[in-house]
């Protein structure tokens, strides 16, 4: 293949690969409390960091994670004690850090609105090597903690309360969650851009559940879904010249639809086998429930 011959496309496509593996697995906690714009939000703040790196001439990649992992403590913080009015300052915290990039950007010395381009949609040509260190090594934080705390991060996302009980350190487990949220949209905003970072952390879990309720499973197969649709829309940007960042999301979306129309059948006709199963005369509201718990039937 002539696009392995091209060492601007070998860094892209290593770096597809890290997104592809790193942003489902955090997304999947991100969908389970119910905050699957929260990537979104933190792109916003992330503008704020790659603004820094320009102004102060500074790694933009290095600076957009910090400043979005202080972004996200203090997402967490509001959610905590923001009340009726964390709305409000939620929406002063995104729409500043998106001005805040702007403003930094054109302070900068010779910057303008089209030095943040490559960050806000991605760009395949201006990831360089220092990036995929970088990448690399934000991705290995990433894949430790979404891996390795599986189990104490799907009792939190699943249910505080229960966690708190069983004397898990909810508000820390929590504040790691949002700023493995923050490392993962700079890992992916080289590739996917700051914009559109946040489809790539939710749709393919949603993709992957249409198939599964399993935990472990739906992990597994949604990560299997952004390697391939980060590599696929590498791969039709670099032949087709078009927007590496659409191109992912987009075909991200066809494989939502298309996981869908199959998920449906296979339903009912699991559907069907319950019901021929089911012992005749004997009523659904008699049946003896599983006594599983909730961690093995989550297949953590």
């Amino acid at each position: 293949m002539d696009i392995l011959n091209y060492p601007f496309m070998e860094r892209a496509l290593i770096a597809a690969v890290l997104v592809g593996i790193t942003a489902p697995a955090i997304g999947i906690y991100l969908v389970q409390r119910r905050q699957p714009l929260m990537g979104d939000g933190i792109g916003h703040v992330a503008m704020t960091g790659v603004g820094l790196g320009f102004l102060l001439n500074a790694s933009p990649v290095w600076m957009a994670t910090a400043v979005s992992a202080l972004g996200s403590v203090l997402m967490e913080l509001i959610r905590w004690y923001g009340k009726t009015r964390g709305d409000i300052a939620l929406a002063m915290l995104f729409y500043g850090g998106m001005a805040g990039g702007v403003m930094f950007v054109n302070l900068a010395p010779g910057g303008s609105n089209a030095n943040l381009s490559s960050y806000l949609f991605g760009s395949l040509s201006t990831v360089s090597q220092s990036d995929v260190t970088a990448i690399g090594i934000l991705a290995g934080f990433v894949i430790v903690v979404t891996l390795g705390l599986r189990r104490q991060l799907f009792a939190v996302n699943h249910d505080e309360e229960f966690a708190r009980v069983t004397g898990l350190p909810v508000r820390a487990l929590n504040l790691l969650t949002a700023v493995t949220a923050a490392v993962t949209v700079t890992v992916a905003m080289r590739v996917v851009g700051l914009i559109l970072v946040s489809a790539l952390m939710v749709v393919p879990v949603a993709a992957a559940q249409q198939l599964t309720r399993s935990f472990a499973a739906t992990l597994a197969i949604a990560g299997a879904i952004g390697v391939t649709v980060t590599v696929s829309g590498t791969v039709t940007s670099y032949y087709q010249n078009v927007p590496p960042g659409a191109t992912i999301v987009l075909l991200t979306i066809a494989a939502f639809i298309v996981l869908t129309a199959l998920a449906t059948p296979l339903a009912r006709r699991r559907a069907r086998a319950a019901a021929a199963a089911r012992p005749a005369g004997d009523p659904v509201e008699c049946a003896i429930p599983a006594t599983r718990g909730a961690a093995d039937e989550a297949g953590v």
